[in-house]
């Protein structure tokens, strides 16, 4: 029985995407003298914040280069001048559709939480005005492993007392989609249906997600 909604935060909920690139391509420059480009940014979709430097420092060839005190501070530099780019942010920022999807899983008395790499979740939420639609957030910081171990998620259902099978996740990305599949969750895609051809089921984009048609696929898998 379907009971609660897992959710990834970037590029299913808000699109900060934009904000980590521009933080992440001024520390790379600045600190390591790297230029990143868009193809680099999308290695970096639901990673951790180390494991984002990681993967720019090996584009750079300079992975052996730092210290890990040293790409502490790399990390702490991004995520301060990503919180200056993110102070802006408005309900406005709610991407297509999500708002009055989130106000029909509240009306038919599911459950949801948040299911995101970023340690910034609740701020985030919070200025998306979106605090009460959440019944939690998951702290990355208390996990071992990221995408696409399951951890994330199954912490994600914990939150709601719900056994993964009554479950479904939502991500953007095929790491988060590989997640909620080890997971045992069903495992709704939100984009390129060849990206996330592992989903259950997929929807082009934020704006045509749809709770009717989540709950039969969800059923007809069940049944």
């Amino acid at each position: 029985m379907l009971k609660g909604f897992v959710f990834d935060l970037d590029g299913v909920i808000t699109d900060t995407a934009r904000y980590h690139y521009e933080a992440w391509k001024h520390v790379a420059q600045e600190e390591a003298g790297i230029t990143i480009n868009e193809s680099v940014n999308e290695q970096l979709k639901g990673l951790s914040r180390m494991d984002s430097l990681e993967t720019i420092l090996k584009f750079g060839h300079k992975e052996n280069r730092y210290t890990d005190t040293e790409k502490a501070v790399m990390a702490s530099e991004k995520n301060d001048y990503y919180l200056k780019l993110i102070k802006n942010m408005t309900p406005k920022d709610i991407l297509p559709g999500m708002k009055d999807f989130l106000k029909a899983l509240h009306e038919a008395g599911y459950k949801a939480s948040i299911a995101s790499a970023s340690k910034n979740a609740p701020t985030i939420i919070d200025r998306l005005g979106l605090t009460t639609s959440f019944d939690g957030i998951v702290d990355p910081s208390l996990l071992k492993k990221g995408k696409p171990d399951p951890e994330i998620f199954e912490r994600a259902a914990e939150l709601l007392q719900f056994d993964n099978s009554e479950v479904v996740g939502l991500e953007d990305a095929s790491a988060g989609i590989a997640g909620i599949n080890a997971a045992g969750q069903f495992s709704v895609g939100i984009g390129d249906k060849t990206i996330l051809k592992d989903a259950d089921l997929i929807f082009p984009s934020t704006a045509d997600v749809d709770l009717k048609a989540i709950e039969k696929a969800f059923n007809d898998q069940n049944n």
